[in-house]
């Protein structure tokens, strides 16, 4: 059965930093491609990073302008884990965060994504 379960989640100050883990359940990695959405209060959610194996086994990574250069997504297979290294936090990426998976070539959009997991929560703060 798949599944999708993150945490890491919790209470940052601003400039700090977080480390989201999802762990995906059943799922091949090098097959899937994993994204981390954002979804902040009483707002829509936004996909903030995504990855995806390459014909060649390498990952292609794609960001969320605002978050390029502090948020750095990865996979370990080892762990069938997908992480998203969060620094240099801002009140602005308080939210809950929420891993996908699919089948498509990796992207940002939300429609592409066929597996949700239920969210972790971040909250930045001085």
């Amino acid at each position: 059965q798949l599944s999708l379960v993150e945490s890491g989640g919790g209470l940052a100050q601003p400039g700090g930093s977080l480390r989201l883990a999802c762990t995906a359940s059943g799922f091949h990695l090098p097959f899937y491609t994993f994204a981390w959405f954002h979804q902040a209060p009483g707002k829509e959610q936004e996909g903030v990073a995504c990855i995806g194996s390459t014909p060649g086994g390498t990952d292609y990574t794609d960001y969320k302008d605002s978050v390029k250069g502090r948020f750095t997504i990865s996979k370990d297979y080892a762990k069938n884990t997908v992480y998203l290294q969060m620094d240099s936090l801002k009140p602005e990426d308080t939210g809950v965060y929420y891993c996908a998976a699919g089948t498509a070539s990796p992207t940002l959009r939300a429609a592409q994504y066929d597996y949700l997991g239920r969210g972790t929560q971040v909250t930045v703060t001085s």
